[in-house]
């Protein structure tokens, strides 16, 4: 498994507000408890809400969702990608520089960290990871607005079509994702977008149905992290 992919899945873990032991993490993800420790490392210093207590274990503070800030999603993503792409480059100083002013919006964003994304930070995914999925968010977000299906190609690990009813989108510090009700598997689904290969408009609009919305997604979370 590619480290990128691991630290996801540790995320995924942790979100439920309980506190994991490192024995247990890498029991899980089949490596060494000194590997979760790093892991655990570069998820904090990455901006991601990760509390740890000694003899006790791992645990995540807060959900990491984009919070209602004085930006616009459209305005979010344009400084992320921008951001991304200036420390991607070959200019050292524009790379720096880059880098600090992620570091001073990581300062001014909300302390509370239940509402703050604080992942501005570029220890945890590369640039390319997170760019394949950027063509696909326009899309994605005028189906969430418009109710409307999508039929996506998906990589899990394999590629697989799948059909599904975009629910909302969720960041992640530096990775993106969509909540879905997922009508190939008839259930619900967090499908990270740079892991999209192909996503397409289905002319099908769909209504909301009790058990398939949003709503039900966070009841069942809610009761899952009881």
């Amino acid at each position: 498994m590619r480290r990128t992919d691991r630290l996801y899945s540790l995320i995924q873990t942790l979100r439920d507000g309980r506190y994991h032991k490192a024995a247990e993490l890498a029991a899980d993800q089949g490596v060494s408890e000194r590997t979760i420790w790093r892991d655990m490392e570069t998820l904090m210093a990455s901006g991601v809400p990760v509390q740890g207590e000694r003899g006790i274990g791992y645990r995540m503070t807060a959900p990491v969702t984009l919070p209602p800030l004085n930006l616009s999603l459209t305005e979010l993503e344009a400084l992320h990608l921008g951001l991304a792409a200036v420390a991607e480059g070959g200019d050292d100083e524009l790379r720096a520089a880059a880098r600090q002013l992620s570091s001073k919006i990581d300062a001014v964003l909300p302390e509370d960290r239940s509402t703050a994304p604080t992942g501005w930070g570029f220890a945890v995914y590369p640039f390319a990871d997170a760019a394949a999925g950027f063509r696909h968010m326009p899309r994605i977000r005028a189906a969430i607005r418009a109710r409307q299906k999508l039929r996506v190609v998906y990589h899990d690990p394999a590629p697989e079509t799948r059909t599904i009813r975009p629910l909302k989108l969720d960041y992640w510090g530096r990775v993106w994702t969509v909540t879905c009700w997922c009508e190939t598997t008839a259930d619900f689904a967090t499908l990270r977008i740079d892991l999209i290969e192909t996503c397409d408009t289905l002319p099908a609009l769909f209504v909301e149905e009790q058990g398939k919305t949003l709503i039900d997604y966070r009841n069942r979370t809610a009761a899952s992290s009881r």
